[in-house]
């Protein structure tokens, strides 16, 4: 990765004045609006209250409003990390750092992760001048802890957050459940997979019952379940589709279950790895199924990614399946979505498909497209300033924008980095002011 030199002269040195002034103006630049816009050169866009107020090109900039000059530049909408726990955990192998991860009996399915997120945590910034400025916050599973407390096939609620400094971060609370199926619901529910459908299967059943049977519940009138009560009203918002099943999941034969049971219980699914998605991307399509796809890893790390391909993202959106990328493992590397949509143009996706992937698609998957993820009039000014093409492993964000509020781009490595390359001192890097 590269390390610029800010543009101070043209557009940071505006970035104070435009934190103060109620409508900004940013001018001159090529505009990938990801929306029916498409590319605008030589575009201006209009940010006032956090929102896009104008975009496009030969428009009337309000009186009054502070102006960045940003010709030559490159905007995109801001980048949406999908997958990972992003504020939630700070060390993976320092246990006391970690929120994310779902174990015990009394929460499953309701086990809630958005209270435990750290808005000031060094990943956040970390992230977010990388130009992620959005991120799912997606519970998961693992072995069980050292008082024998195991996790379960429902790991819980995700959510959608905002990594500005505006104090509201939550965006969406609880827009999915998190399960786990394949290797992974395998290890959790008892070393078969079959046994993992089963749980699930027995969760919605009784969901559904809860359902018919809640005021008798209320009334004290006893029934057994396979899960908690919080567990069932968590339950409720993916039997009434507002919220979405986002499965945990890589091998085709199990996302073919995924799509069975998304049309038996007449939900809304979301498969999340898809390795061998591909293999079954006609029917994900046919089911309206999106995924959230790995688009780095294609090494058979396991038997789920046995067939796991660099094309796969080409041959699923070719099909009409709405792809988005992210990875669970790549929380302290969110970074790197800009390097699957890259490795995905170089396999067959185009440009423009790939940037959707990793701004508009996302949004959608998470059902906040409707002012999220393109740059267009309404929608609330989440935007990156390049320099250069975003999808090019050395290009890095000369200035983030967050609900219209330019973002610090100081991070703890940044701060390391101009500390330790500081060699006009003859004194050790411990002792430089």
């Amino acid at each position: 990765m590269n390390t610029p030199i800010r543009v101070a002269g043209t557009l940071l040195a505006l970035i104070a004045g435009s934190a103060l002034a109620q409508t900004t103006a940013i001018t001159g630049a090529t505009v990938h609006t990801v929306g029916p816009a498409g590319t605008l050169e030589n575009a201006t866009i209009i940010i006032d209250g956090g929102r896009i107020t104008n975009v496009g090109t030969n428009i009337s900039i309000p009186a009054g409003a502070t102006r960045i000059d940003a010709s030559g530049k490159i905007i995109t909408p801001g980048l949406f990390s999908p997958l990972g726990q992003i504020g939630l955990s700070e060390v993976g192998a320092v246990a006391g750092t970690n929120d994310s991860t779902q174990r015990g009996e009394d929460f499953a399915a309701s086990f809630d992760v958005a209270d435990a997120f750290n808005p000031r945590s060094i990943v956040v910034a970390i992230s977010r001048i990388d130009g992620v400025t959005r991120a799912g916050l997606t519970p998961r599973a693992s072995g069980p802890d050292e008082l024998g407390n195991f996790s379960h096939v429902l790991s819980g609620l995700g959510t959608v957050v905002h990594l500005g400094d505006n104090p509201e971060h939550v965006v969406r609370h609880g827009a999915v459940v998190v399960a786990n199926f394949g290797e992974a619901g395998s290890g959790v529910a008892g070393g078969s997979r079959a046994a993992a459908v089963q749980v699930l299967r027995a969760a919605l059943d009784d969901a559904l019952d809860y359902q018919r049977n809640k005021e008798a519940y209320d009334r004290g009138d006893w029934r057994e379940y396979s899960v908690s009560r919080t567990d069932l009203n968590a339950l409720q918002s993916v039997l009434d589709r507002s919220a979405a099943m986002l499965f945990n999941v890589n091998r085709a034969s199990d996302i073919s279950v995924v799509i069975q049971l998304a049309e038996e219980f007449n939900i809304r699914a979301i498969v999340a790895g898809g390795s061998e998605a591909w293999m079954v991307a006609d029917r994900l399509a046919a089911a309206s199924v999106p995924v959230i796809l790995d688009g780095i890893n294609n090494l058979p790390g396991n038997f789920d990614l046995v067939n796991a391909r660099l094309d796969s993202a080409s041959i699923l959106v070719n099909a009409g399946v709405t792809v988005a990328f992210g990875a669970s493992a790549q929380t302290h590397n969110a970074r790197l979505l800009t390097q699957s949509a890259g490795i995905s143009v170089a396999n067959g996706l185009t440009w423009a498909q790939a940037l959707e992937a990793i701004t508009l698609a996302p949004a959608r998957i998470y059902g906040v497209d409707g002012f999220l993820g393109s740059l267009e009039t309404g929608k609330e000014a989440d935007l990156v300033v390049w320099s250069a093409d975003p999808l090019e492993l050395t290009s890095y964000p000369d200035q983030v924008y967050i609900r219209g509020d330019p973002v610090s781009m100081q991070s703890r490595q940044t701060l390391l980095r101009d500390r330790y390359l500081q060699t006009e001192s003859e004194r050790p890097p411990a002792f430089r002011h």
